[in-house]
């Protein structure tokens, strides 16, 4: 079986700051990392989606965390073809960012060199777990969609690309095995995902194995404002511990087919992100360490 690790989606989240769960003397920028890392063995950088990352924070990222943790970064936004703001830029692109529609090759071509460039220290000392392209809505199986999936392919060889589809048919049961086929082909893990079940966007709660290095579960909370609302009622959600042990036996299966499992919980509200990883980290435990 592979190793199983546990974590949240962020670790500098504003509410996680505020909720008490960093104990005093550790909650200047140093001091959270080191005592999340000694907490919980991967996180999420969900930043990068929301800005271009920088180099010199991968490098004091990896200087404040031991070997064997992990850092899994989302791809930054305009790489995923979300609407991207110019601010989100570094000063010298902001002019190339087109109003509506996509971003001009040259542009996506130095972005994505910068954004290599900026994860590259994570990479080199082994902390990074995956680059997660988080595709949006509209995003729908397809031809087009195929190219863009094999360009991204391309332009990362060599990275851990990681995918998660927010469209539902991608996971239909008429088309999950032609996706599973075509990412198994392009080698880049498909994401599962925990969500609300039964509104028009809701993805079923599948653990897709399709890179054997890394698999990786995203647990989103199961609030019935999925799709709509603001971020924290999108999100809102405590796991209970029977909801989280009912997971158990599908990630013990899917850790029997990879390297290594990420389950990673993105319901960020307060502390219940690392309220439940800490939950299921218990749970995935062999019995010798709980």
């Amino acid at each position: 079986m592979g190793d199983i690790l546990v974590g949240a989606c962020s670790w500098t989240d504003r509410q996680l700051v505020a909720s008490g769960w960093y104990p005093r003397g550790r909650r200047d920028a140093e001091g959270r990392l080191r005592h999340y890392a000694e907490r919980l063995p991967v996180v999420e950088v969900d930043s990068g989606y929301y800005a271009l990352p920088r180099r010199r924070n991968s490098e004091l990222w990896v200087e404040r965390t031991p070997d064997g943790f992990r850092f899994d970064v989302k791809a930054f936004s305009l790489l995923t073809g979300h609407p991207t703001r110019p601010e989100a830029l570094p000063a010298d692109l902001r002019d190339r960012v087109p109003a509506r529609g996509p971003a001009a090759p040259a542009l996506l071509d130095e972005v994505w060199g910068r954004f290599a460039e900026a994860v590259d220290p994570l990479r080199a000392a082994g902390r990074l777990g995956v680059v997660l392209f988080q595709f949006p809505p509209w995003f729908t199986p397809g031809a087009p969609a195929e190219r863009f999936l094999e360009d991204c392919a391309a332009r990362t060889k060599g990275w851990p690309l990681a995918v998660e589809f927010r469209h539902p048919a991608w996971w239909d049961a008429e088309r999950a095995d032609e996706t599973r086929e075509l990412l198994t082909s392009l080698d880049v893990t498909a994401v599962g995902t925990d969500m609300a079940q039964g509104l028009p966007a809701s993805l079923p709660p599948l653990v897709p194995v399709t890179r054997p290095a890394v698999a990786v579960v995203r647990f989103h909370g199961r609030n019935a404002a999925w799709g709509r609302g603001s971020k924290e009622d999108r999100f809102r959600h405590d796991y209970d511990v029977t909801e989280l042990a009912a997971w158990a036996p599908r990630l013990r299966r899917a850790a029997q087919q990879a390297d290594e499992l990420h389950v990673l919980f993105n319901n960020c509200c307060g502390d219940a992100a690392v309220r439940a990883a800490e939950t299921m980290r218990d749970l995935l435990a062999p019995p010798g360490r709980r």
